[in-house]
């Protein structure tokens, strides 16, 4: 199923929600058609089998191997969200562009809010910033929007907005 999801994400990163026909998502997770409707039943459920991998991909990369340190784990975090938006995203946040693309799915919503307060919970751990998610949350989204204009600048800039909310805690 891995491989599967795999080849849906990078489908849907590169060509969007809409543009993908089921013979294209098929070629992409390299499997027959009769196993991809096994696995995944209807196209609402390949891009939640999509979303899931990309969630566990995210988390993994921007979160193994975090420094000990609160301060070099901020760093460390922004830098790793910046390479992210560099490598991985070329059209904005995927989560939000199923949503977008399928508005009235409760269940998209509930994985792209599953997927925020992860991240923001998890990020607020590693920096040492626990009670300050929703202020995490507003400088990773900030950081991901502006990062397509500003790149390296924006990466900067959501350090600073780090730096300050940790001097907040002290």
């Amino acid at each position: 199923m891995t491989k599967i999801a795999a080849g849906l994400e990078r489908a849907f990163a590169s060509r969007g929600f809409a543009e993908p026909n089921v013979e294209d998502l098929r070629d992409a997770a390299s499997v027959s058609l009769r196993t991809l409707y096994k696995y995944t039943p209807s196209r609402s459920e390949m891009v939640l089998a999509a979303l899931e991998h990309r969630h566990r991909r995210y988390l993994s990369k921007v979160f193994d191997g975090m420094p000990d340190d609160p301060n070099a784990a901020l760093d460390a975090l922004l830098n790793r969200v910046g390479n992210w938006m560099e490598t991985e995203t070329a059209h904005g946040c995927l989560f939000h562009g199923a949503v977008a693309a399928e508005p009235g799915s409760a269940r998209l919503r509930e994985l792209l809010e599953r997927h925020k307060t992860e991240v923001a919970t998890c990020a607020a751990k590693v920096t040492g910033l626990v009670g300050r998610e929703i202020e995490i949350s507003v400088i990773l989204e900030g950081l991901t929007q502006a990062w397509a204009l500003h790149r390296d600048a924006a990466v900067e800039s959501a350090k600073l907005l780090g730096r300050g909310l940790r001097k907040l805690e002290i």
